[in-house]
Parts: structure tokens; C-alpha cells; sequence
């Protein structure tokens, strides 16, 4: 019988690149990534993206860890309700606006401006259209993380790894490591009434590499996968087939 695994975490990520958020519990929808996951992008110069028609974009064309690892450096916080953000650095809070006002948007713009100026390809301007989420993947989906897995590259490694280098939705534990790469295309029950497909395993980038916290490159992920594991991948991808509300200790059961 295949063994249940359990919700240790649940993490959003409200604007790509920047710090998640924990969440006690949510609710899935059917064809939906996490609520308010990744609802806004910093566009790093001109990106193409039309607010408009929105369409998925390569993620290089926005500010994200795998090249802009100073990111890692910031503590953000995001009010659902308002949509305000607030940065902080080193316990100091260096900027806040609204992401839904001109105002706000411009607030965060300057210091983004001035906090990655090295790294900008043109103004920084923040991105959003209603239902868009900027994913690394074209499909609406939710990235699922096995801590055995993870706790399998640590002894790969002979160092501690933090979950978090790998900014996924959802956090199991209860699996044998690597075991959610042969459940891709089967079924996941999520509590008591949401369901989820396995759809693709998740290939891993230099963004990895980067400490959550101190925003250094002190670990080669994607390689020592490799060397190691003989590929380059850690988390599967999986699509909401039946909403329902999770939280943090549920049963994930992968159905028959």
C-alpha cells in the first residue's frame, strides 16, 4: 500500500523572486494554482508582457533568484486584504506601497531600482493582470516538495539544505525519497475533499543554489543532483482537479 503522506507546510509566494509567505491553511480551486500565488512580477526591462491578453513569459525576463539572488536577502510581508507590501533588510523595513496603486507601485519600483541597479536590463515595473500568475510553467499548478527527498540530497551533500531553496506550495512528509516521481500522471487526494493529477517532475535551476536567508550561492543543487541522483529534478508538479480547503497536518494519499 502506498504510505500517506502528511502537509508539514503550506507557502505562497505573492510576488515572484520575493520571500514566501506560510500559511496555516487555504483553499484550492479546480484549474488554479495556490490563491494569490505568484499574482505579481518585478519585469526586469522591457518583457513583452500585455496586461491585457497575459501570457506566460520566460521567467528571465523578471527578477528571480536564479539570477538575482540579492532577492534572497529581503524579508517581504504581503496584506492579502490591501495588497501591500513591505521589504525589509537586516530587520529594517526599506520600503512599502500598495501593488494595487500607482502610487504604491512606484514606491517599490524606486527601490528596486536602486537595490538591483547592477542587475536591471531597463526600469524595474511591476506586473499584474487579474488571474495571471507569473509560474515558472505555462499550465496553473501546484509545486509539491518531498522532505525525504530533500533530506536524501542534505546526505548527498554532507550539509544542511533548506526546504525553502526550492519554493514550493506544499511541503510533505511520509514519502519515501523520490517516491512522488513514479506517481506522476496518478492521483492525489489533499484533506478531505481536494484532489490533485501528478503531472511533471520539477527540474531544478541555479536558483537552488542561493541560501534563503543570507541570499549567498553556498550549495551546487542541480549539480550534485546530477552526480548523485543521475538527474536533475527535486518536487513534481500537480494540477487541482477537485477544490477543497487544505491545512497544515492533512493527508496527502496517492489514490489507487
Amino acid at each position: 500500500m502506498t504510505p500517506a503522506a502528511q502537509i508539514r507546510s503550506i507557502c505562497w509566494y505573492p510576488v515572484k523572486g520575493l520571500s514566501a509567505a506560510p500559511l496555516p491553511m487555504t483553499r484550492l480551486e479546480a484549474g488554479r494554482t495556490l490563491p494569490a500565488d505568484r499574482i505579481y512580477a518585478i519585469e526586469n526591462g522591457p518583457s513583452g508582457f500585455d496586461p491585457a491578453a497575459p501570457a506566460h513569459l520566460p521567467k528571465q525576463r523578471f527578477l528571480m533568484l536564479m539570477r538575482n539572488e540579492s532577492l534572497a536577502r529581503l524579508a517581504t510581508r504581503f496584506d492579502e486584504t490591501t495588497h501591500v507590501l513591505s521589504i525589509s533588510q537586516d530587520g529594517k523595513e526599506v520600503a512599502r506601497g500598495s501593488l494595487r496603486t500607482p502610487d504604491g507601485r512606484a514606491i517599490l519600483e524606486a527601490f528596486f531600482a536602486t537595490y538591483c541597479a547592477a542587475e536591471l536590463r531597463g526600469p524595474p515595473r511591476i506586473l499584474h493582470a487579474p488571474g495571471h500568475s507569473f509560474s515558472d510553467v505555462a499550465n496553473k499548478v501546484v509545486s509539491i516538495i518531498n522532505l525525504a527527498s530533500v533530506a536524501a540530497i542534505e546526505a548527498a551533500v554532507g550539509a544542511p539544505i533548506d526546504p525553502l531553496r526550492f519554493r514550493a506550495n506544499l511541503y510533505l512528509t511520509g514519502w519515501p525519497a523520490w517516491a512522488e516521481f513514479a506517481w506522476v500522471g496518478r492521483e492525489i487526494t489533499l484533506g478531505h475533499s481536494a484532489r490533485a493529477r501528478i503531472v511533471k517532475r520539477i527540474v531544478r535551476c541555479a536558483a537552488t543554489d542561493v541560501a534563503p536567508s543570507t541570499g549567498l550561492r553556498d550549495r551546487t543543487i542541480p549539480q550534485a543532483l546530477l552526480q548523485t541522483f543521475g538527474h536533475g529534478d527535486c518536487g513534481v508538479y500537480a494540477e487541482i482537479v477537485t477544490g477543497g480547503s487544505i491545512a497544515v497536518g492533512d493527508a496527502v494519499q496517492v489514490m489507487p
